[in-house]
């Protein structure tokens, strides 16, 4: 028998617009659609209007991230080395923590703030060693913990801080982005995210010099684009200008059609925002202040001095039982609703950590929580209508 109650509420709607494709049909007609002038201005765009920093595009965050992590190992660099160890939060992205071990790094992962979801700032500083380098900082659904506390722990302790920022674009604290705190920072266009290039993303450092190596790796270790390519011509006159390779690489470049198509989503990022804020918080209230909430579950507030650009709607249950997340979220698809995990639960339990041989002899009683009893809704960059938020709500509420 069908359900006439059943909706329709995905992760993500239809983020495109007709400025758009439009944007994306000019690059196709030039028949120029690889790497090239779009993709400079939107790194400009970005540099210059979003995070006030050294900007570069590539296909992916994953891949941001990889080429962060390449950057400080890489023998120009020197910041790190084999065997150096990076703390993570637990409930982290498989591509947060992938490129640290991809780089001959090791990791140790650190437990999170249930009023935040992000990392617990006392396990972090419990679990900062003489082996401790880096810190892959992720924040998660857009959320961030108190920045002012963590990077005074970072500076202390002498600590390079990367921000995963793939979940938080245009989110602050205390005015300032998140992706700004840190010697580098990741973000990412896909397309179940605040903005969208449909695959895309964007690596930012505040060091030049890095910003140099990156572009090199970002595109087969080549001297092109690179701003001594004048002089490292000259010292090379026995190769071609356009061939010179100076380091390892990768090929991690975007297209002029992703760039085409983010760069138009940037000009109106503000409205987004707006939007994805009021949908939030109209869900909230809705969820929260109905006759049939009796605190089986909770939704985070944003947090002191933050504004945060919720990625999703997170839902804590309150229930112990061990099953009833997964019937929970059963009940939603069933109804239509789509939901998820809080990025990927808690990674310490994936498989693959099994597989590399990860070593975790210590607890994480939060991430733990987060992992049997949380998940998220989506959040849309459309207003939500006042019939779809009450039907909403009644589906939700039907499937506790």
């Amino acid at each position: 028998m069908k359900n006439k109650n059943k909706i329709s509420y995905s992760l993500t709607e239809s983020v495109l617009e007709s400025v758009d494709i439009n944007s994306a049909i000019k690059v196709l007609k030039s028949k120029k659609i690889t790497m090239g002038p779009k993709t400079k201005q939107i790194e400009a765009y970005f540099q210059n209007k979003i995070v006030k920093t050294n900007s570069l595009m590539v296909n992916s965050g994953s891949s941001a991230n990889l080429l962060i992590f390449q950057c400080l190992i890489n023998p120009m660099v020197k910041k790190l080395k084999s065997g150096d160890e990076v703390l993570i939060p637990a409930i982290c992205w498989s591509t947060s923590l992938w490129p640290i071990i991809q780089s001959g790094l090791k990791v140790k992962f650190v437990d999170i703030d249930l009023s935040t979801l992000n990392i617990d700032l006392n396990d972090l500083k419990k679990k900062i060693s003489k082996k401790t380098k880096a810190l892959m900082l992720v924040h998660a659904l857009g959320n961030c913990t108190d920045m002012t506390k963590l990077m005074n722990i970072c500076k202390k302790n002498k600590i390079i801080l990367i921000e995963d920022t793939c979940e938080a674009l245009g989110s602050t604290y205390k005015n300032k982005p998140l992706g700004t705190f840190g010697d580098f920072s990741s973000f990412s266009f896909y397309y179940s995210h605040h903005i969208t290039s449909g695959e895309g993303g964007m690596v930012c450092t505040k060091n030049t010099k890095y910003l140099e190596i990156i572009k090199s790796l970002r595109s087969h270790g080549w001297s092109r684009d690179l701003s001594n390519n004048k002089s490292l011509s000259n010292k090379y006159k026995h190769i071609d200008k356009n061939w010179i390779f100076i380091n390892s690489g990768f090929n991690l470049r975007t297209t002029d059609v992703n760039a085409a198509i983010g760069l138009e989503q940037l000009k109106r990022i503000k409205t987004i925002l707006s939007i994805r804020k009021y949908n939030f918080l109209k869900i909230k209230k809705s969820l929260l202040g109905n006759k049939k909430y009796d605190n089986q579950f909770t939704i985070l507030n944003d947090q002191k001095d933050s504004n945060t650009a919720w990625f999703g709607i997170p839902i804590i249950l309150n229930s112990n039982d061990k099953k009833y997340k997964q019937y929970v979220m059963g009940n939603l698809l069933d109804k239509g609703i789509m939901t998820r995990p809080i990025i990927s639960g808690n990674f310490a339990k994936q498989p693959s950590i099994q597989l590399y041989k990860i070593k975790i002899n210590y607890k994480l009683p939060n991430a733990d929580l987060i992992d049997k009893k949380a998940f998220f809704l989506g959040l849309h960059n459309i207003k939500i209508t006042n019939s779809k938020l009450k039907s909403l709500t009644d589906n939700i509420y039907s499937s506790l």
